[in-house]
């Protein structure tokens, strides 16, 4: 399964970018995608996750400013990420699983190899 995100970049405090995520080679149907990321010295998190079934999640961090939701494809997911801050600079990864769970603490089956978002002040 090959997962690929687009959509990084450099962008200045306030603004916004969209990532992209799709997921392709999978025998099943991949009911939930999420997107983590990880900045230099921090432990890697959960932002946010859609499920097939609705269910959704966000990071405390991110509520009200970054929305996830899936595409018109099988497996895609986009993350709109509005007012952006300079913490939210990090590796952003996307990650599938067959699984519905969308919480922080489920495990997923697929990674992407990630997009830098950088937020300069």
């Amino acid at each position: 399964v090959q997962v690929v995100e687009s959509g990084g970049g450099m962008v200045q405090a306030g603004g916004s970018l969209r990532l992209s995520c799709e997921a392709s080679g999978s025998r099943f149907t991949l009911n939930t995608m999420g997107w983590y990321r990880q900045a230099p010295g921090k432990e890697r998190e959960l932002v946010a996750a859609i499920s097939n079934g609705g269910s959704t999640y966000y990071a405390d961090s991110v509520k009200g400013r970054f929305t996830i939701s899936r595409g018109s494809g099988a497996a895609t997911v986009t993350l709109q990420m509005n007012s952006l801050k300079s913490e939210d600079t990090a590796m952003y990864y996307c990650a599938a699983k067959r699984g519905y769970y969308a919480g922080p603490d489920g495990a997923y089956d697929y990674w992407g190899q990630g997009t830098q978002v950088t937020v300069s002040d």
